[in-house]
């Protein structure tokens, strides 16, 4: 192989020098069909059309046979989900719930749980699990089984988790962002019971006065083709909050195995430390990881691939106030009542910030109406008066620090697609 020609095999043909990729790389010169199989949601028309114009010839049909031969699914182990949820990519299996199914409950139901993987799902074996817990520069460490684990004082919280990407297809409407086309639904609460991560760290032996440690690194059992495995920070004061609000918890998560252990955190993103833990690492540095380093980021609108700089933009940690229409959804025909029709969603806040207000408005903002929580910081359901035969519902929200949502999603949008948090609209057709 020389450095003019790159050769990969992919869909029974020869590429010309790929796509860049430090992971997709490592298949230079042989075939890169299981780095495809594992990043299955790259395998869209936009990613087919730029490895087109790197085609250089085409497999022989004995050829192709015999690599088919050789390949294995890797997700081939993965649980069976709900079929009420509605994927944004099958491999790995990423899906949110059906919007109004998410508002008929404060507590979403763990079947209709949104999933988010970036890997295959681990066969976690809870009889031989085992969390590291490592103190970075000290002789410190400890590892703890799931048995162990449970031994430790329990606490419950009610926390919801949202994916960074969460209403990602509204970016997408302006222009092509990187990323999975996420609805509204990439958001579930949940009632978690399980071990502090404060109470864990301390007896693995941190001094909470060594104020030395600035991050908690979290290392996943999920792996990737190269070995390496799903890893992200979080800032060291969340790890140690005294209230416990944060706990490493343990549930039964969307039927697929009893009792995984997970981390969760009230109000951040999804990819900051959520999901199947086997290491974590008190640290005076951040992870070094992918996740951490180059993807979980947000930028200005002017920025692109070409002129990036993930080095200047800080990792995402807590997630900015959104809201979304949840009934009716988009294009329905709604029955009007009285001049009137009722309007339900959600609206969330990151950070441990409560909701305040929620206001909708079928008039583009001329009027606008206050909504009724039918659950403290969660939900609206609220009537607004509407008179033409096709309105556009707006939604936004405001939380206790009087945060609110930006009006426009031209005025957020990031390549990457994260933090999509405009006002949301929903059309409607009216029926009298």
């Amino acid at each position: 192989m020389g450095h003019i020609q790159r050769r990969c095999v992919r869909h029974h043909g020869l590429y010309r020098r790929p796509p860049r990729g430090d992971q997709i790389l490592l298949a230079a010169g042989s075939s890169v069909e299981p780095f495809w199989v594992l990043y299955g949601m790259h395998k869209t028309a936009q990613v087919l059309e730029i490895l087109e114009r790197y085609r250089i010839g085409n497999l022989r049909k004995e050829d192709v046979g015999q690599m088919s031969e050789d390949m294995s699914d890797p997700y081939s182990n993965d649980p069976i989900r709900h079929a009420a949820l509605k994927p944004a990519s099958k491999k790995p299996f990423n899906a949110e719930c059906p919007l109004a199914i998410l508002v008929q409950s404060f507590i979403t139901p763990n079947e209709l749980f949104y999933v988010r993987n970036h890997l295959p799902v681990p066969n976690v074996d809870t009889e031989t699990y085992e969390l590291e817990v490592e103190i970075e520069g000290t002789n410190k460490t400890a590892t703890f089984t799931l048995d162990e684990l449970k031994k430790f004082p329990k606490h419950t919280i009610t926390a919801t988790i949202m994916c960074a990407g969460n209403r990602r297809g509204d970016m997408m409407k302006v222009k092509p962002v990187k990323g999975l086309n996420w609805g509204p639904a990439a958001i579930g609460n949940a009632t978690w019971t399980g071990v502090r991560l404060r109470d864990v760290l301390l007896k693995a032996g941190l001094d909470e006065d060594d104020t030395s440690y600035n991050h908690v690194q979290f290392e996943g059992v999920d792996i990737d083709v190269t070995g390496k495995m799903y890893a992200a920070s979080i800032p060291i004061w969340k790890a140690l909050d005294r209230e416990g609000r944060r706990p490493a918890s343990v549930r039964n998560e969307w039927g697929a195995y009893p009792q995984r252990p997970r981390l969760s955190y009230t109000g951040y993103s999804s990819g900051s430390g959520g999901g199947e833990k086997r290491k974590v690492t008190v640290s005076k540095v951040e992870s070094d990881s992918h996740w951490q380093q180059f993807d979980y980021k947000g930028f200005a609108p002017c920025v692109d691939y070409d002129s990036v700089d993930f080095s200047k933009s800080p990792a995402i940690q807590e997630l900015p106030i959104i809201s979304a229409i949840c009934v009716p959804s988009e294009n329905e025909t709604v029955q009007v009542s009285e001049g009137h029709i009722l309007v339900k969603g959600y609206a969330w806040s990151g950070g441990g910030q409560k909701i305040v207000r929620v206001d909708v408005t079928a008039d583009k903002g001329e009027k606008l109406a206050c909504c009724q929580f039918r659950c403290a910081g969660y939900g609206i359901a609220a009537s607004a008066l509407v008179l033409d035969p096709v309105v556009e519902i707006w939604a936004k929200a405001v939380d206790s620090c009087y945060n609110t949502q930006p009006e426009r999603v031209e005025h957020i949008w990031n390549f990457r697609g994260v933090l999509s948090n405009a006002y949301h609209r929903v059309t409607v057709h009216l029926k009298r």
